[in-house]
């Protein structure tokens, strides 16, 4: 403390002497101070003064700072915003755009238009809530866009299984269009036609993915001069659109699988036939339509798409669609029996397959259905034919034609080729051989060769088997129906005998014809019947049958007219003695065989063949009547039911046999050599001159020798006559053994009897 204030005292002591120093001056300094005062006080005033001046200057200068610095302030804001708006309002832009196209239905720009936001515009401007929104609404934009494009593609295919009959339809139009040209210009021979079938194919592949629609179904003018394709009629843009779609958002393979999974269930729909589709031709026509109209779509997209269909995917739809097609065809032609109808729908399967022939659908399995389809065909033909045969000889007068003049000549000849040089020398009037049915029946095979090569044309197929095909139809229409008919006419009870000679030289004429009916044919085809291969047609053993079942028919019905007069022969076995004449019956039956071999002799023969022909049925005619009316009365002797005859009965039928000998013996035909005609009536001679004459004992004397008198005599046929005969002289003889001439008789018979046993007991154990 001592030394701090001598510190402190030293200090005091140099502030005094410093002090001291500078007092003198502190004194002017503070009387010059004071000078100035008054000085310091105006300049107070003055700068108060100004400075309140400056003041009141200064306030405009300050406010209209601040109002810069605001302008500033917002100035850069509004840079700021614009710098901010700038980056948001391509995403604005973009998504109002999005909004646009998602109205206009651009959905697949729409999408591009999401990706575009997503990638590169919302990164920018993430931080803003307006961005999240976006963001949040994008995924659902999507599947708001995958559900419209499938309800798009769902109308489409709504639309295309009930126009598909209208795309085939046009398809095959243009198709049948297109080869009727080119067959004019083949056969004009100025440019050879080969242009593909598929119709607008290049253009089509050529066009972008979205194709406009150019027509729709509903306002499709069909007398519009501009030619649209079938592709044209249909708008396939619902197709790309969802296909791109499902292709952006990763799905590809699902609509793929959707696709074809639909396509598939249609063409099962498209495939199943109608019920009556058989009965009219519009019915296989709609069905023809409806499967080419489906196909030429899924040619279509397969051409225009990458990978929604394939070839393999194609070509197993069409195989199994063939399969289903030929089985429905199959089944339903069989049901048509009018040949009109089969005609028209196998123009149809042509139609059909070339239509899909030119897009690249194999259709051998067609063609080769077509052949069954032929045999179905001619089946129909056969059968109308067939009724047409069968008017025609129901209509026949079964007479030979008369010609009054050279026109009617020339009419007749020009339907039949007809050529008798003998009876073109006879002046008119005068008849033809044949009758009316000849012409007749040669015009409608004519006809049905016509009928048979409609079927052929169009099939692809080369002359020698169209020629072929033809020869055989033709065949079957002449040993089948024609045959058939020929046939079923001779058996009809209407048919008489000079009606069946007729039929004999019809047939005649009908089988000479055969060879025209050749010509015919070769000239239609061009192939000559000198070729290897060529068939014949069978014509020649047609007609001879028909012949032959005339003739048989001819001998028959005699025959049967001989047993309608057999059965009226009321014979009285047990007489005593005869009437002296013969039977009426007998003389009945003999008048009417005379009347029928003169219709005979009296047919018409303009030439030395059909003499001929009428001459060798009449004799034959009359033979086989003598053979079968001398059976006959030795059937009715030796009748099981008969039991008892007397001699009287012998000598009453022996004059009826007379009768027939006698009839045999006035050559009732020309023709006959020698006693040809009397052996038929041998047996009964012998056997009733035996009983007659009563010679047993050379009978059987002579039994064996090729001399024998009674050669033709059977001991069985003997031995049962005689034993009826035997039983009436029993029962009629009752005072027999009274009378010695009567008892020596009934022992000669009994004593036959048992030779006649014995002769056949012996026949026996030898036979």
């Amino acid at each position: 403390m001592e030394k701090l204030d001598a510190c402190i005292r030293n200090h005091d002591r140099e502030i005094e002497k410093m002090c001291n120093f500078h007092h003198q001056g502190f004194v002017d300094a503070i009387t010059e101070l004071l000078k100035v005062r008054a000085d310091a006080e105006k300049l107070k005033v003055q700068v108060t003064d100004t400075n309140r001046r400056l003041q009141d200057a200064g306030k405009e200068v300050i406010a209209q700072t601040e109002e810069i610095i605001r302008c500033r302030v917002q100035q850069r804001n509004i840079t700021t915003v614009v710098e901010k708006l700038q980056l948001c309002l391509p995403v604005l832009e973009m998504y109002s755009k999005l909004k646009e196209q998602m109205s206009v239905k651009r959905y697949y720009s729409a999408l591009k238009t999401m990706e575009q936001l997503e990638n590169l515009y919302l990164p920018r401007v993430s931080q803003y809530r307006f961005c999240q929104i976006m963001m949040e609404n994008l995924p659902k934009l999507r599947e708001e866009i995958k559900e419209i494009s499938m309800s798009d593609l769902k109308d489409f295919l709504e639309s295309i299984r009930k126009h598909s009959d209208r795309i085939g339809e046009t398809a095959m139009k243009q198709a049948q269009q297109q080869k009727t040209f080119s067959t004019a210009l083949q056969k004009q021979n100025n440019v050879n036609y080969g242009r593909n079938m598929h119709l607008g194919r290049n253009r089509i592949l050529e066009s972008k993915n979205e194709i406009t629609l150019k027509r729709t179904f509903e306002d499709e003018d069909e007398h519009d001069e501009e030619v649209l394709t079938a592709q044209d009629l249909v708008d396939f843009s619902p197709v790309y659109r969802c296909l791109h779609i499902y292709s952006v958002l990763g799905d590809g393979e699902v609509f793929e699988n959707y696709y074809r999974k639909q396509r598939r269930k249609q063409a099962r729909l498209v495939l199943q036939p109608q019920s009556s589709m058989h009965e009219t031709v519009e019915g296989y026509r709609r069905y023809f339509s409806q499967i080419v109209g489906f196909f030429v779509v899924e040619d279509h997209i397969l051409h225009v798409t990458q990978g929604l269909v394939t070839r393999t995917y194609t070509d197993e739809l069409w195989n199994m669609a063939l399969s289903k097609i030929i089985a429905v065809l199959r089944t339903h032609s069989s049901y048509c029996n009018d040949p009109d109808l089969v005609l028209e729908l196998k123009n149809l399967i042509v139609v059909f397959a070339d239509t899909l022939q030119g897009y690249g659908f194999p259709v051998n399995r067609l063609f080769d259905l077509l052949f069954e389809i032929r045999d179905q065909y001619n089946e129909t033909l056969l059968k109308k034919w067939s009724g047409l045969f069968r008017d025609i000889f129901e209509a026949d007068n079964y007479s030979p034609i008369p010609v009054a003049n050279e026109e009617e000549y020339r009419i007749v000849i020009s339907k039949f080729p007809f050529q008798d040089p003998e009876l073109d020398k006879q002046s008119f009037p005068k008849k033809l051989p044949m009758s009316q049915s000849v012409p007749q029946i040669y015009m409608q095979v004519k006809e049905f060769i016509y009928a048979s090569l409609k079927f052929s044309e169009s099939l692809h197929r080369s002359s020698t088997e169209i020629d072929d095909m033809l020869r055989k139809s033709t065949n079957l229409l002449l040993t089948r129906t024609l045959s058939s008919c020929l046939q079923n006419l001779i058996k009809k009870p209407h048919i008489g005998l000079t009606e069946l000679v007729q039929i004999i030289i019809n047939t005649t004429h009908l089988e000479q014809a055969c060879k025209y009916l050749e010509d015919f044919i070769s000239n239609i085809t061009n192939i000559s019947q000198l070729t290897v291969h060529t068939a014949r047609l069978y014509g020649l053993s047609t007609f001879k049958d028909a012949r032959h079942a005339a003739e048989g028919e001819i001998y028959t019905k005699l025959n049967q007219k001989i047993d309608e007069f057999i059965q009226i022969a009321d014979y009285d076995w047990t007489m005593s003695e005869s009437d002296g004449r013969a039977s009426g019956y007998l003389m009945d039956l003999i008048n009417f065989l005379r009347s029928t071999f003169q219709v005979f002799t009296h047919l018409p023969h303009n030439n030395n063949d059909h003499a001929a022909m009428s001459g060798k049925v009449a004799q034959t005619a009359c033979m086989s009547a003598c053979q079968h009316l001398s059976m006959s009365l030795m059937q009715m002797l030796l009748d099981s039911e008969l039991k008892q005859i007397s001699m009287g009965a012998i000598q009453q039928f022996n004059l009826d046999v007379i009768q027939c000998e006698l009839f045999a013996n006035s050559e009732p035909v020309p023709g006959f050599q020698g006693d040809t005609l009397q052996l038929a009536f041998i047996d009964l001679r012998q056997l009733l001159d035996l009983f007659m004459v009563w010679d047993w004992s050379t009978y059987l004397a002579d039994y064996g020798q090729a001399t024998s008198k009674y050669l033709r005599v059977n001991p069985s046929t003997a031995l049962t006559l005689l034993e009826k005969m035997k039983d009436s002289s029993k029962k009629n003889n009752i005072f027999a053994q009274f009378r010695k001439n009567d008892r020596d008789k009934q022992k000669l018979i009994e004593t036959v009897v048992k030779q006649l046993r014995s002769l056949v007991n012996g026949m026996s154990q030898h036979t």
